[in-house]
């Protein structure tokens, strides 16, 4: 069979693909994965610069010492809110790529970047209202949404067999983005250099990543919004209980990547150097490990990945409890970083689920070959958005709890105690809807589809 071309078509104003099909192996070898492979890379240098701007104000608040009249709830509130909108904006952005094109939207995604990291570079000195900070902070969060428009965007490019790499990697690569500010962050402490310097350096790599982007990448002219396929996610239940469990993974990582420095300056004491001395290393880890948690989870099933590794990040909490009880930082930070490295794994394997699950409805729904496939890809394309927008909710709800823990107790004890019971409650979640086997015997007969349902969503 000839693969189809991929040669971009010049209509709308870019680069567009007519025809594209990863499915296809002998058009996957001949010049997909090429095409894929690249547009991967560019979608992970805009996505990645993204991130960092979302989490810009969990280094800013480092620089503001008592000069700038902020309390510690202050400024929990203030990374609160960048984190809320980062969340919001995620839906319009995951529909964003099929209404304008990938490629297109990245540009377009990237250059806004300039809006709020040119807004703090104005207003970020002693004497600026607690209300503009906290609208700075908000505009920084249109840099959350990088990151669905770029996980819709490369969800398309790669085939199914493929996809828990290279959404592994694509995430992971912006989740890089967290702990990199966070080190230039340390560098410009280090330095005796102000908030301004930090800003100044990421003007410019905003303006080269919209420029790559619109250089190298391509976009894929049949990826449509298709708006039954969104009614029908919204009403399916595993895009709820997906979401949940995201709320888990990704909204830990996000959340704990937003407090950890804060957390360590409030409860310990530590310095803004001090602080930035070890904040950057759990977002790295995490960053670093998503990948490996999605390659888990092609090989070993996404389930059982997420499955223990609730177990293992409620361990690691626990841990944390104990350090917190005991005031012992060395414990605290080490059980931290290991929570952090966890949340990588289980974004990683949460993520390549999503795919699976809707796979494994199609095929109990009776579909099969290209038509499961593209079921599957309808409905696991038109999730992936709400998930990741529900799931980042749990950044803005871990601040928020560290906040209230604060005011109330003086430590960040009380929060980490209701995080060790979310991720129980996520284990047996987990469990119970992708992992219970019922017995055969036992299931009635009007229930062989959902029970042919449930034995496939063990394998994804």
């Amino acid at each position: 069979m000839t693969a189809p071309s991929t040669a971009p078509a010049r209509s709308r104003g870019g680069r567009w693909i007519e025809q594209w099909d990863p499915e296809d192996e002998a058009f996957w070898q001949q010049t997909g994965e090429k095409v894929a492979r690249r547009n991967l890379f560019f979608s992970v240098l805009s996505e990645h610069i993204g991130f960092s701007i979302w989490t810009l104000w969990s280094v800013m608040v480092l620089f503001m010492g008592p000069e700038y009249g902020l309390t510690p709830a202050d400024k929990f509130f203030i990374v609160s809110m960048a984190t809320l909108v980062g969340a919001v904006v995620r839906v319009p952005y995951t529909f964003a790529v099929a209404r304008f094109g990938g490629r297109n939207w990245t540009i377009i995604a990237a250059s806004m970047l300039l809006i709020p990291t040119i807004a703090a570079f104005i207003v970020m000195e002693p004497g600026t209202s607690f209300g503009t900070f906290l609208v700075c902070a908000m505009l920084a969060g249109v840099g959350g949404g990088n990151f669905a428009s770029s996980m819709t965007n490369i969800n398309s490019f790669f085939p199914l067999r493929k996809k828990g790499w290279a959404l592994g990697l694509n995430a992971g690569g912006g989740n890089i983005g967290v702990p990199v500010v966070q080190l230039i962050g340390l560098a410009v402490i280090g330095a005796s250099g102000g908030p301004r310097v930090l800003l100044g350096i990421y003007i410019p790599l905003i303006v080269i990543a919209t420029v790559l982007g619109a250089l190298y990448m391509d976009n894929i002219s049949s990826v449509k919004n298709d708006t039954g396929a969104a009614k029908e996610a919204v009403k399916d239940a595993h895009t709820w209980i997906m979401s949940f469990l995201y709320i888990g993974t990704f909204g830990s990582f996000i959340g704990y990547s937003f407090a950890f420095g804060l957390v360590l300056q409030t409860q310990f004491g530590r310095t803004p150097l001090q602080s930035a001395y070890v904040t950057f290393i759990g977002p790295l880890l995490g960053s670093l490990i998503r990948p490996v948690g999605g390659w888990l989870a092609d090989r070993y099933g996404g389930a059982k990945i997420t499955l223990w590794n609730f177990v293992a990040m409620a361990a690691a909490t626990g841990v944390i409890v104990i350090a917190s009880m005991q005031k012992s930082l060395p414990l605290f930070t080490t059980a931290f970083i290991v929570l952090f490295v966890l949340t990588g794994l289980g974004n990683g394997s949460t993520y390549k689920m999503i795919p699976g699950i809707f796979q494994a409805k199609a095929v109990a729904m009776g579909l099969s070959g290209e038509e499961a496939a593209s079921y599957g890809r309808r409905l696991s394309g038109a999730s992936m958005g709400l998930i990741g927008a529900v799931g980042a909710l749990g950044g803005l709800g871990i601040n928020l709890a560290f906040r209230q823990s604060f005011l109330s107790v003086g430590s960040g004890t009380g929060a980490f105690v209701a995080f060790l019971a979310f991720y129980a409650v996520c284990f047996t979640v987990t469990w119970a809807v992708y992992l219970r086997r019922p017995a055969a015997a036992a299931a009635p007969a009007t229930a062989a589809n959902d029970t042919k349902a449930q034995l496939s969503y063990a394998e994804v």
